[in-house]
């Protein structure tokens, strides 16, 4: 329950952090329609191994509306206990709250892109690769700003995903 409620105070910073950045109001916030769930609330087909979260894309309809209404893009941000407890063990100086912070805000990113139209959901495989790279370097933007005394370790954890390949070859 402890991690639980950590988690929920991460989801909070992070939804803040997004709302002031992309100068959302809180109704606005809520319009880009998402929700963000642990390993307990999700599915079978929800979990992976390979990431500390991801987004799956749902097609949500209103029981009462006709057949031809359009159908609302749902967002579920799926975050993988597994993983990041894996990654904490592995990576000592990361803590839960700051690396939660930073996993949530990075997929807040992406939903606000979707819904903005500067990504598609189902880009192909060189174009999402393209696209992390550009959401960690507005997730770092964002939460380089911030005091938050844990996050230099989380920020340098990521640090490779924001080089260019050039950078990347030197290294």
């Amino acid at each position: 329950m402890d991690e639980i409620r950590v988690v929920n105070n991460a989801v909070a910073m992070a939804e803040e952090l997004v709302s002031i950045h992309y100068k959302f109001s809180a109704t606005q916030l809520l319009h880009l329609n998402y929700d963000v769930k642990t390993l307990a609330e999700l599915t079978e087909n929800e979990i992976v191994d390979d990431h500390f979260a991801q987004i799956i894309r749902y097609a949500e309809k209103k029981k009462n509306d006709l057949q031809d209404m359009p159908v609302n893009d749902f967002y579920k941000v799926c975050l993988q206990d597994h993983s990041i407890i894996g990654a904490m063990k592995k990576f000592s100086r990361l803590d839960l709250y700051a690396f939660a912070v930073y996993i949530v805000c990075h997929e807040l990113i992406h939903i606000v892109r979707f819904r903005k139209f500067l990504q598609h959901f189902d880009a192909p495989v060189k174009e999402k690769l393209a696209e992390e790279k550009r959401v960690h370097i507005a997730t770092h933007e964002i939460l380089s700003r911030v005091r938050i005394e844990e996050m230099p370790p989380v920020l340098d954890f990521y640090k490779d995903w924001r080089l260019t390949p050039h950078e990347i070859n030197s290294v």
